[in-house]
This record gives C-alpha cells, sequence and structure tokens, in this order.
C-alpha cells in the first residue's frame, strides 16, 4: 500500500515560480513543494542573465511591451504582455525582500542590455541571477514553518477526479515516484500548482539541467488540458563547445555588452543576417550560425569579449570566465567556441491571467505555461520575469478560493503489488538518447515536412514500446521521463506538422514565408493518442 500525503496546496518543481509560489501562499495555508533533485537540478538556478523590468527613467512599459511583440512574432497575447510587464515592479520589490540583491543601488540598479531589448532593463546579480534567486528563495522556504520542500520526488500523473469516475473534473493531487525508496506515494491537495519548467532535454544538445524532460506539460496533457504553441522550441545560440562542458551557457549578455560572434578565419557575419547584428532576436542568431555552421562544414563558430578587456569580464561574467577556464579557455585573451543549443520551451499548458488551466484546481505557472507572454519567440530574460509575476496572480487566486473549496476527497492508491523490477534498464537508456537524436536531426532550428513526418513515425514506434514495458515493470524515474519526454516529442511534432509557415522559432524550409494570418496551434485533449498512465487500482 501506498503512503499517502495530505496537504492544502501541492507545488511540483522548487525553482523561481514554484518556490516564489510557496512563499505567497504560506501565509494563508499549509504547502507542499516537492523537487527532482536539490536547487542546482532545475533551470532556474542556471539562469544567467537576469529579469527583464522597467526601472530606468528613460524606459517606459510601453516600449518592454513593443519589444516583447516584435520579438514574440505576431502570436502574443497582448493581454498578457502588458499584465506581465506592469507586475514587474512588485515583482522586483518581492525578490529584494526576499533578500535577492541586485548589481548596483535601488533606484540605480546596474542594467545590462540583451538582444531584441530596446533599453538596458535587465536587473541581474553579476551572470549567475538565478542561482541568487534560488538560493535567497530556498532559504525563505526552509524557514517558513507553514511550507515543506520535499526533494527526490519524480510526479507521475495528476489526479482527476473525473477520470476516476467521479464529476466534476477537479484536480486532487498527484502520484508521485519516492525516488530513494522506489515506491509511489499519494499526494492529495486542494490545489495544484505545476512549476516543472520546461522540455528542452528532448533534444540533443540542450543548455537545460537533466531533470527539464517536460514533466508537468505531459501530465497535463494526459489529466486532460489544453496545450498550445509546442513548435516554438528557443535554441540558444551561445552555448560553450566543448566534449566535456554539456552546452553550458554563455549568457545573451556577453553580446549585450559587446561580444561579438566570429567565424573560424576570425570575420564577422551577423550583419549580413539582420541589421542589429549580434543584437538581433535569439531566433535569428540562431538560425545564423547553424547557416555558417553548415556552409562551412565547420563545428563550431566563435563569441569574441576579449576587447573588453580582463577587469571588465571578471565583474561582469565571472562565472562564466571561471568555467571556461576549466576548459583552458581564457576569455580576456581568446574568443569562445560556441554552437546553438536547446534552450527554452515557449509553448506549454494554456493558462490564464492567474495561471489556470482548464481543470479546476490545477495551476500552471513558469516554463510549463503557456501564458501568450512568449508567442513565437521569447525576448530574453522575460522568463524569470513570467515566473515572479504568475507566481504572485496564481497564489491571490488560489487564496480567493480557500474558503469556499471543500475538504479533500480520498482518491485510490498506486498498486505496485503485480510489477516486477526490470533488468532491462538498457532499453530505456536506448529509447532515451534515439528519442533526442531524431529530434535533433529532424525536428531542430530548421525543418521540413518530410524530417517532421520521420520523426512523427519513430516517436509513434516508442510510444508502442513504453506502454508495453510499463505493463510488466515497476515505475522508475528512468521510464517516468522518458515516458514524458516521448509525450512532448509528440506534441512538438504534431503541432510543427500544423503549422504551414515560418514564423518565429519555427523555420520550415516548405513553407519560408509567414502566414499573413497569425494563430496559436491548439493541441485537444483526446484528439491525439495519449500514453495513459493511470492507477491500477481503483476504490
Amino acid at each position: 500500500m501506498s503512503q499517502r500525503f495530505s496537504t492544502d496546496i501541492l507545488i511540483i518543481g522548487g525553482g523561481a515560480a514554484g518556490l516564489s509560489a510557496a512563499l505567497h501562499l504560506a501565509p494563508h495555508a499549509r504547502v507542499t513543494v516537492l523537487s527532482k533533485g536539490d536547487i542546482e537540478s532545475g533551470s532556474s538556478h542556471w539562469a544567467q542573465g537576469g529579469v527583464a523590468a522597467v526601472t530606468d527613467p528613460d524606459d517606459s512599459f510601453d516600449s518592454h511591451v513593443e519589444d516583447t511583440l516584435t520579438a514574440g512574432a505576431g502570436l502574443c497575447d497582448q493581454r498578457a504582455v502588458e499584465f506581465t510587464v506592469a507586475g514587474a515592479p512588485a515583482a522586483i520589490r518581492a525578490l529584494r525582500s526576499w533578500g535577492v540583491n541586485f548589481d548596483g543601488e535601488e533606484n540605480e540598479f546596474h542594467l545590462t542590455r540583451e538582444g531584441g531589448h530596446s533599453f538596458r532593463r535587465v536587473l541581474h546579480v553579476a551572470d549567475a541571477t538565478g542561482r541568487a534567486i534560488t538560493q535567497s528563495l530556498t532559504q525563505k522556504v526552509l524557514d517558513h514553518p507553514s511550507i515543506d520542500l520535499i526533494n527526490d520526488r519524480v510526479a507521475i500523473d495528476l489526479i482527476n477526479l473525473s477520470r476516476l469516475g467521479r464529476h466534476p473534473s477537479r484536480c486532487a493531487g498527484a502520484y508521485v515516484l519516492n525516488r530513494t525508496s522506489g515506491h509511489v506515494e499519494v499526494f492529495q491537495a486542494r490545489f495544484v500548482i505545476l512549476a516543472t519548467g520546461g522540455a528542452s532535454k528532448v533534444y540533443l544538445y540542450t543548455s537545460n539541467p537533466d531533470s527539464s524532460t517536460g514533466d508537468g506539460i505531459a501530465m497535463a496533457w494526459r489529466a486532460g488540458c489544453r496545450i498550445a504553441n509546442m513548435e516554438f522550441n528557443q535554441f540558444h545560440p551561445t552555448c560553450l563547445f566543448h566534449p566535456h562542458a554539456k552546452s553550458f551557457l554563455i549568457s545573451e549578455a556577453v553580446r549585450g555588452e559587446g561580444g561579438v560572434l566570429k567565424l573560424p578565419d576570425g570575420s564577422r557575419f551577423m550583419d549580413s543576417f539582420d541589421p542589429r547584428a549580434e543584437l538581433a532576436p535569439r531566433d535569428i542568431v540562431a538560425r545564423a550560425i547553424d547557416h555558417e555552421m553548415k556552409r562551412l562544414g565547420s563545428d563550431c563558430v566563435y563569441l569574441d569579449i576579449s576587447h573588453r578587456g580582463r577587469a571588465f569580464i571578471n565583474e561582469h561574467f565571472p562565472t562564466i570566465a571561471e568555467r571556461c577556464a576549466e576548459f583552458g579557455i581564457d576569455i580576456a585573451r581568446e574568443p569562445i567556441p560556441v554552437v546553438p543549443a536547446a534552450h527554452y520551451t515557449c509553448g506549454g499548458v494554456m493558462v490564464d491571467l492567474e495561471g489556470r488551466t482548464d481543470i479546476p484546481g490545477l495551476f500552471a505557472i513558469g516554463e510549463v505555461s503557456c501564458t501568450g507572454l512568449h508567442g513565437a519567440n521569447r525576448l530574453a530574460s522575460n522568463s524569470l520575469l513570467e515566473c515572479l509575476v504568475y507566481a504572485d496572480s496564481a497564489a491571490r487566486r488560489i487564496v480567493s478560493e480557500l474558503g469556499r473549496q471543500p475538504s479533500l476527497v480520498q482518491v485510490p492508491h498506486w498498486d505496485e503489488s503485480q510489477v516486477t523490477d526490470s533488468d532491462e534498464e538498457v532499453i530505456i537508456s536506448h529509447n532515451w538518447d534515439e528519442l533526442r537524436r531524431f529530434m535533433w536531426d529532424y525536428v531542430g532550428i530548421v525543418r521540413t515536412t518530410k524530417r517532421l513526418q520521420r520523426a512523427q513515425r519513430r516517436v509513434d514506434l516508442l510510444k508502442q514500446e513504453i506502454h508495453e514495458y510499463y505493463s510488466h515493470y515497476r515505475v522508475t524515474a528512468d521510464l517516468i521521463e522518458l515516458r514524458n519526454l516521448t509525450n512532448v516529442a509528440d506534441l512538438i511534432i504534431r503541432s510543427a506538422l500544423k503549422r504551414h509557415e515560418s514564423r518565429g522559432l519555427h523555420f520550415n524550409l516548405d513553407f519560408p514565408d509567414q502566414d499573413p494570418n497569425a494563430a496559436d496551434t491548439i493541441l485537444f485533449p483526446g484528439a491525439l493518442e495519449n500514453i495513459d498512465l493511470q492507477p491500477r487500482s481503483m476504490p
């Protein structure tokens, strides 16, 4: 019999979105935060750039909104953009109250400029803003008596009461694998918040940590939520190219502070692709690098910031300089070898301005969600801002409903009595590698319909294998993540096949032009075959 836990609000994910939501909610209810590992295992911790917010008197909300809409290539929801930009000052005040000290002084922050921004408006803590935020928030969470932070847990599936034969539909918790014990636990809750991050691990090369396996997107899809715009996967143009670096991210701010991209012969090339050169939006820079690498047959290009001098580099980019030095690269004297890598999932679970999904009681915030802020391409450093603004708005909504929401509903245990341990982990490992490789080859920066169809055939076979495997063996963390990545790959491929144009981050050689009528790609539950993992016993 699986162990059962109860809480008022269950938050799945321990990054900036989940932790800030917990701190907003803790004065009003009991909160449980589940994390796969420690704070370093999530994407928020590794975010180098910063938080985009209007603080300079010469800047304006209108300018930030316009920059966001321009980057989004006609697909942003203007209400969501205006709501997020207007929420930035309160988000910055909240972070400061939780102990985050941005570079500079209040009202005189040191601001940097990143690609697509018209002004310097990115607040940062050197080049390790994500680490500073998650460390401060984690300490506040650990100190709060109303919050339980539980590590080494991998969510398997959400509990939707309608899927258990009960009406009306409502999310009542989640089934969760305890990685230490190997057993499945039941977490019951009055409200559930998905803050699980994105799905960039679906690609072979990514700047994201190993935890970015699309868990929340896949779980919400299986539970009955609409998913939107999954074809828009942002590839960060500049990740460190080194066999042992695991695509360590070289921040957008390096280009914002004067870094220039060069070919192996030392010549610049971005001027040939966009008048903004190195400050063009990420999709343009990534495609330009991809084009030059394929044209030359080169393994990488180079990003040169050495002309700014050692003192400047050590002050503004100490983490990057230290990491590169570990691989024998002195960035104050030589250029950095870089390649594009999957970086951010612009689509996700459809939500409103309060983070509400299609299922009552279920919210989604941060990269797992599709708020309409990013459209077809995310503007740099808008993501941490989105995490903070929507964590606050979702918390406000939940607090307003706490008094009206009835007590917890008893849900079935997860029956593990009829399953056995597997000695076929090599198959899961092989399938994991195969999935990420064909996604990189066929569904990468530049696509064709034929490549997408090839990817679809392969993902269909993987779905069958995973279903058969699940039917016979005990659930493991690797199997859960492979199942989620396969779901997400399916959603990305089908979304890409539906879009007969090139827009933002989606570029198809068969449809190179942009359709004059911009429209979201929305996938409805039931329209696609799900990999259905439901508890094997019912009450």
